[in-house]
């Protein structure tokens, strides 16, 4: 019988040993690394942007996870329904969206995915599939649910897929979506990225057992729980879940064990307030680092050297910098946006 106690998976310091590559697609790896890297590079700007006082919200930070992104958004579709949560930017970026879009609204611009009226908990990009984020923890998650039950309904083959934390297991909005989509046979994904910590508190102190999987079992929902420091490990699962949501046959849940090198919010660790979190622990899980593994399991096969890793970072950062630099150059909404994008109808004076 299953304990729910995620083993090795928890352990920072088991699983630092370079991805097993063997048998996969070169191309689609160095695709993979690249957005890996771009997705890493951009939130580490916007780290410096929040610290500089540029930025004026607040902005949640998922450095570190981004191999569960990556890997999930590789066996999806523009024309699936993707929604996520406050820490939303890899899930955004991973679907294609535009880096200087993405900065664009976090800085509050009119050149933002939402117009600048969201900032970083309030993306949406729909033609790239990515229909929402909310902070509101677990608020999409029904959403998802209802696009996958449409997708369903329209026979096209489409999914609905919802990120969400450990943390947000615990609402119970999340447990009814389970119910349902396992009862309507909804296309749902349900991608639970279980870094251990709900902003500041060890999933050790909230629940009595470490997987969130144990509620798609009491769902009757095939689950899979993998590293999600593992693009290749994550892209294989989600691969599986998804083909049989897409074939008709339900829902289904993925655990991706990984591990945010930043806190709560912001550019800090959150080392002072996190509990059983040390500037000790932080470093042993960066040896886990998800961009890292992959180099080096590339390396070890000849894929790639140390000029084309370096080539390849420096495209990526000139790129994450002309974005931003367009983003702090373009102009605010105007003052009317304030009324013309809250209120729809007659009698809305601008």
């Amino acid at each position: 019988m299953n304990d729910w106690s995620l083993g090795h998976l928890a352990d920072p310091a088991q699983n630092q040993q370079p991805i097993d590559i063997a048998g996969q697609d070169v191309a689609a790896l160095l695709t993979q690394l690249q957005m890996m890297l771009r997705i890493r590079l951009a939130e580490r700007c916007l780290a410096d942007g929040k610290r500089d006082r540029l930025i004026g919200g607040p902005v949640h930070l998922g450095v570190g996870q981004e191999a569960v992104a990556v890997g999930v958004a590789a066996e999806l579709r523009k024309t699936d329904r993707v929604f996520g949560g406050h820490r939303s930017h890899s899930h955004v970026l991973s679907m294609g969206s535009s880096l200087h879009r993405l900065f664009a609204e976090i800085l509050g611009k009119d050149t933002g995915l939402s117009r600048g009226m969201g900032g970083s908990m309030h993306l949406w990009d729909q033609p790239n599939g990515f229909y929402g984020a909310v902070p509101i923890v677990s608020g999409t998650v029904p959403l998802a649910v209802g696009a996958a039950l449409a997708a369903k309904m329209q026979g096209g083959g489409d999914v609905g897929v919802a990120y969400l934390g450990d943390g947000a297991v615990e609402e119970g909005v999340v447990h009814e979506s389970l119910n349902l989509a396992r009862m309507l046979k909804a296309p749902a994904i349900f991608v639970v990225e279980n870094n251990l910590f709900a902003s500041h508190m060890h999933i050790s102190l909230r629940q009595p057992k470490e997987s969130t999987a144990r509620f798609a079992a009491a769902n009757d929902i095939p689950y899979e729980i993998v590293d999600g420091n593992d693009v290749v490990k994550v892209r294989a699962a989600a691969a599986r879940l998804i083909e049989r949501a897409r074939a008709g046959h339900g829902p289904g849940f993925l655990e991706a064990v990984t591990y945010r090198w930043y806190g709560h919010v912001d550019w800090r660790e959150d080392i002072d307030v996190g509990v059983n979190r040390s500037a000790e622990e932080v470093g042993v899980w960066r040896k886990r680092d998800p961009i890292a593994r992959l180099v080096a399991g590339l390396q070890a096969l000849g894929l790639i050297d140390a000029d084309h890793l370096a080539a390849m970072e420096t495209k990526i950062a000139e790129e994450v910098a002309e974005a931003w630099k367009l983003a702090q150059s373009d102009a605010y909404p105007p003052l009317s946006a304030l009324t013309s994008r809250v209120f729809a109808g007659a009698g809305v004076t601008q």
